[in-house]
């Protein structure tokens, strides 16, 4: 057998920029945000040198410099910096090969300064190292390895709006400046030209603007305002846009001078806030300037309701703001509605809704995440899965509700204002299994014990009677509905509180909401009613099984007469006033929620249900004694559709035959 051959893998460098030019981003305007992070990176990687290197400093400020220009030789866009600049073999080397990052081996170089830190023998050499590694902290923030450029392949997206990009860049310390060309056809050529200062100049030959895909005017001053304030406004460095205008010559006086010629003014504004105020502490910050901050990125013109500002260092680095905002978004319900936080890596937006950030019940929040440790795809547009992000969605998820449940016990009145805004959807939280427990203390629920005021879970209980084991609760379209509902007569006789759960999302939520401190929920409409002490329980039910003997006969034949509709005719312990109710199993869906499926447009069976009849009440006396004059009497049957019928109308639900019912009415009425 000969000797395996090892061969290496080709590939065609223009349909690698094909490639990546079409497919790698959504958004072509995303080609100036990676340019301009390019320049903040460079200028990082100046600052670092410089503290090293006295020899590199100067007195210009750091910055990035934005122009553009138009005219017969075609559409240019410029992006200059005053950063590290590149050499020769370093243009050659980054810009000619793709995806190789020179911040990356930058990063590398100063992971090995702070390897060497603790290996070196050599005494003098570890000095070095760490003032090194201390310098490069000092320039990039605190954490070398956290600059922008990761995959190299950013710079690359300047074909997307460009024929044509030249490069003109002069590494700091040096005095030869190199000219690098490409039309994006897999070639590229190299020149020695002159340059005044160090530092990197872009000049990309715009191709014709095209919005129908994508493609602004980039040589339109608004174009560029809008897309640095989209996403590189908290950048560290001024980022300055060139403007032009003509003024005519005024004399002292301030008249313009007749027959002078207009003279064009240059100037230099700068775009971005560079207020990155989530990386300062809170204590720094006022809640003007929070106030300011939201509504920038909220596009409100209200402060929020509340501000929660923390981070996390060590391993896995990030820094959150979040807002709570302090009127609902028109959208909040809209099935379609996007959500998410703004992710930010060193200050550059990355994704305006970050969903992975939040549950869905968190939707309405408003803030920042940034950090530089999050694994993104090659586009830095998409979170990979990750832990990290699990774990920052966890942490908001625990900041706001701390946040929550501290202004619900000091301030009772402005909670209840955040409730009403925003109640319904944090009650989707309890269908969350891993928030559940955090999102139940936020609860807040209308009751029969105070026509005027909300109770939560815990409160609920330190107001139970000690005899009783359940949080009793009803659903229905009101407290109105819920108040005069039979099925709670009994509860309210007893002295029990019973929790009125009128909202839709709640007929949703209870099938999650089982237990809260040991103590189980259950429905007033669902199963057995078993109520009092153990003595009143035995009591109760040998007096109901005694009256069920006595009318089980007249039961069987109303359960006969209605067996299209029931599934069991029983007497009731629920009953006190009203005759009659319909009930089900204790894990039978509520009308409620199969009206709600139906409207949604998912089908649901057709279920039976129990009617349950007061064995105190006149009508089962009355009825009782047609039985016994007469079994066969067709009274009793309609009699008997007539109190399903009653049964349905307190309730809320639907007939199943209307015209039929009036017509019992009627001929009852008659006689």
């Amino acid at each position: 057998m000969s000797q395996p051959e090892v061969f290496q893998f080709k590939s065609e460098a223009r349909q690698l920029l094909e490639l990546m030019i079409h497919s790698l981003y959504s958004n072509k305007e995303i080609f100036l945000r990676e340019l301009i992070s390019n320049s903040s990176d460079a200028l990082d990687k100046l600052r670092f040198e410089a503290l090293t290197r006295p020899d590199l400093r100067d007195d210009a400020p750091l910055k990035i410099r934005l122009w553009s220009e138009a005219g017969e030789g075609g559409r240019f866009l410029h992006i200059e910096d005053n950063g590290i600049g590149m050499s020769r073999d370093e243009v050659i080397a980054n810009l000619g090969t793709i995806a190789r990052s020179g911040t990356k081996e930058f990063a590398a170089r100063m992971a090995e300064a702070r390897k060497a830190e603790g290996e070196a023998a050599d005494a003098e050499k570890a000095t070095e190292d760490a003032q090194e590694t201390e310098a490069a902290e000092a320039a990039t923030g605190g954490d070398v390895e956290s600059l922008i450029g990761q995959f190299g392949v950013g710079f690359y997206s300047s074909f997307m709006a460009a024929d044509e990009v030249t490069v003109v860049t002069r590494k700091a310390g040096e005095d030869q400046a190199t000219r690098w060309v490409s039309t994006g056809d897999g070639t590229f050529s190299v020149a020695d030209v002159q340059r005044d200062t160090h530092g990197t100049t872009i000049t990309l030959k715009l191709r014709d603007a095209d919005p129908d895909n994508g493609l602004q005017d980039f040589t339109a001053e608004w174009v560029v305002r809008q897309t640095v304030k989209k996403y590189s406004d908290f950048v560290q460095y001024p980022i300055e846009l060139r403007t032009e205008r003509e003024e005519t010559p005024t004399d002292d006086d301030g008249e313009e001078i007749e027959g002078a010629e207009a003279e064009t003014i240059v100037e230099w504004q700068t775009l971005n806030s560079m207020k990155a105020i989530w990386s300062r502490a809170k204590s720094d910050v006022t809640d003007e300037e929070y106030a300011e901050f939201y509504k920038h990125i909220a596009n409100d013109w209200e402060a929020p309701f509340e501000t929660i500002a923390f981070k996390a260092e060590g391993m896995f680095a990030y820094q959150a703001l979040v807002f709570v905002p302090d009127r609902a978004p028109f959208d909040l319900f809209y099935r379609d509605q996007k959500f998410g936080l703004q992710l930010y890596v060193n200050r550059v937006l990355v994704k305006d809704k970050a969903d992975e950030l939040l549950p869905d019940w968190l939707r309405f929040l408003k803030g920042v995440v940034d950090s530089p440790d999050l694994s993104l795809n090659v586009s830095r547009e998409i979170l990979q899965n990750d832990r990290r992000v699990g774990s920052i969605k966890k942490k908001i998820v625990r900041k706001t509700c701390d946040a929550l449940v501290g202004i619900q016990k000091d301030d009772r009145e402005r909670y209840l204002g955040f409730w009403e805004k925003f109640g319904r959807v944090l009650k989707e939280g309890v269908t969350d299994f891993q928030s559940k427990d955090r999102v139940l203390p936020l609860l807040m629920f209308a009751s029969s014990a105070d026509p005027e005021q909300l109770t939560t879970l815990a409160e609920y209980v330190e107001r139970m009677p000690e005899e009783q084991e359940a949080i009793y609760y009803i659903t229905g379209e009101s407290r109105t509905a819920c108040e005069n509902s039979p099925h709670i007569e009994a509860f309210v006789d007893k002295g029990y509180e019973v929790l009125f759960m009128t909202d839709p999302v709640d007929e949703i939520i209870v099938g999650h909401l089982t237990d809260f401190e040991e103590k189980k929920l259950q429905s007033v409409g669902k199963g057995n009613v078993e109520l009092g002490t153990e003595e009143e329980k035995k009591l109760a039910e040998e007096a109901r099984k005694e009256k069920e003997e006595a009318h089980a006969s007249l039961l069987e034949l109303i359960q006969k007469s209605l067996d299209e509709h029931v599934k069991e005719v029983r007497l009731s312990s629920r009953l006190k006033s009203s005759p009659v109710c319909l009930v089900g199993e204790e894990f039978d869906m509520t009308p409620g929620l199969q009206r709600l499926l139906e409207q949604s447009g998912q089908a649901s069976p057709k279920q039976k249900r129990i009617l349950e009849l007061n064995p105190d009440h006149p009508i089962l006396s009355k009825l009782q004694g047609l039985y016994e004059e007469n079994a066969e009497n067709p009274l009793i049957g309609d009699y008997a559709h007539l109190l399903h019928g009653q049964a349905l109308i307190a309730e809320g639900s639907p007939l199943p035959d209307p015209a039929a019912f009036a017509r019992r009415v009627a001929e009852l009425m008659t006689r």
